[in-house]
């Protein structure tokens, strides 16, 4: 049973509650929306200010070798791969995660066996990765790419010899339901299918082992738990054994072998470096290295430990505090089968957290009843699960959450 005295106590002996000063966070707010947007983290600010001040106002066009420009996918490719347990070399930082999702589909489409086109996916997936094969699926005919979208239960018996490549979210990014990557990608290779993960929910929230689960290809965000600010660069991962030989359509000159030969003909790099495009969007990086940064020390398995406790605080003190409240919950209790969020569903889920954002408690909502409220080890602290829910509670108790206001959604343009 949790109570306020044993979670102070778990904050008391934590050993992660030192990076919690790393990050800029405003008395009385309890973030809880960092699977979404990371918060700024506090050496970020120095750094891109030096990238503007000094390596671009100064030193300007001589930055691309004295402050190591050219290099910023790899290096940053670099700091991320032991988050993700990915060996050096094998990412590469830039673009978005929808363009690195085309990249490594139609990359694996191409190593896939012969006859094949199918690509495999769930209901569950993040739209962006659907509209993705959709797109492709377009562009090079039903015959070459053909999406097939089955429910989130029925993904492993739908594994089968018809498939070309399989594309998950690891994380439900709605309930926080969490695939067995290791059983899945085994299942799927054991059919000959090329598997690829997105970990935009995943990379930071907890350990993940992309060389130990023979993964083939894998996506993911900076913005998220790896906090490099609004519209971050994404990372791509290859395997090894593909680096030379899979195609892919985006080439760029910064994936050639010889960028600077400025040659009329593209030659691939014979390493991941042909999945870089175009010129290293500098700034973003800068920002990127900075959140990044801050990983270099950090223990996974203690991370996971404490997304798993502070995410079991938080279903517990829910379920028994606000019981009469009509919350039911949607996140898997099964510690294994969890991400490191909780979603709870409630008729009146969108108000109710436009008033819980009000009281300084940030999570987010998703349609159509889903409130959703994201857990990071390096910032969240205990007592914040039990502060989070006793304005929740107050919230419900008084109905606070029913005024016009909260109920008019934003309008998207």
């Amino acid at each position: 049973m949790y109570t306020l005295e044993k979670l102070q106590k778990l904050d008391a002996q934590d050993p992660l509650a030192k990076y919690r000063d790393e990050f800029e966070l405003a008395d009385g707010l309890i973030y809880l929306d960092g699977n979404s947007l990371g918060p700024l983290p506090k050496r970020t600010k120095e750094r891109v200010i030096k990238g503007i001040d000094v390596e671009w106002g100064t030193d300007l066009i001589t930055s691309w070798n004295k402050h190591g420009w050219m290099n910023k996918p790899h290096d940053l490719g670099d700091m991320i791969a032991p988050i993700v347990g990915a060996d050096k070399g094998t990412i590469k930082v830039g673009d978005s995660t929808s363009v690195n999702v085309f990249k490594s589909v139609a990359a694996a489409l191409k190593i896939a066996k012969s006859g094949r086109s199918v690509v495999l996916s769930d209901t569950a997936n993040f739209p962006t990765d659907l509209y993705m094969i959709q797109g492709l699926q377009e562009l090079i005919g039903k015959e070459n790419c053909e999406l097939k979208v089955v429910d989130e239960t029925e993904v492993e018996a739908s594994l089968t010899e018809e498939i070309a490549v399989l594309l998950l979210n690891e994380v439900n990014f709605r309930t926080g339901r969490k695939y067995d990557m290791h059983a899945i990608t085994q299942q799927a290779q054991a059919k000959g299918i090329i598997v690829i993960w997105d970990l935009c929910h995943s990379a930071g929230a907890f350990p993940v082992d992309l060389k130990g689960t023979n993964t083939d290809f894998a996506i993911g965000c900076g913005y998220k738990y790896l906090n490099g600010g609004p519209g971050a660069p994404a990372f791509i991962y290859v395997a090894d054994r593909h680096k030379d030989v899979v195609i892919q359509p985006l080439s760029g000159w910064h994936g050639h072998k010889s960028p600077f030969e400025f040659s009329t003909e593209y030659v691939p790099s014979d390493t991941q470096t042909r999945f870089v495009v175009g010129t290293p969007p500098v700034l973003s990086l800068l920002a990127l290295e900075a959140g990044l940064e801050i990983w270099q020390d950090v223990d996974m398995q203690q991370l996971r430990e404490k997304s798993l406790n502070l995410t079991d605080a938080f279903i517990e003190l829910v379920e028994t505090r606000c019981a009469e409240y009509g919350f039911t919950l949607a996140t898997p209790r099964e510690r294994a089968q969890r991400g490191s969020q909780v979603s709870f569903a409630h008729e009146d889920g969108y108000p109710i957290m436009q008033a819980l954002i009000a009281d300084k408690v940030i999570g987010d909502f998703r349609a159509p009843n889903l409130l959703r409220f994201g857990f990071t080890p390096l910032y969240t602290s205990y007592q914040d699960v039990w502060d989070a829910v006793d304005r929740l509670r107050i919230i419900m108790a008084e109905k606070k959450y029913d005024k016009p206001e909260y109920r008019v959604k934003a309008a998207v343009t």
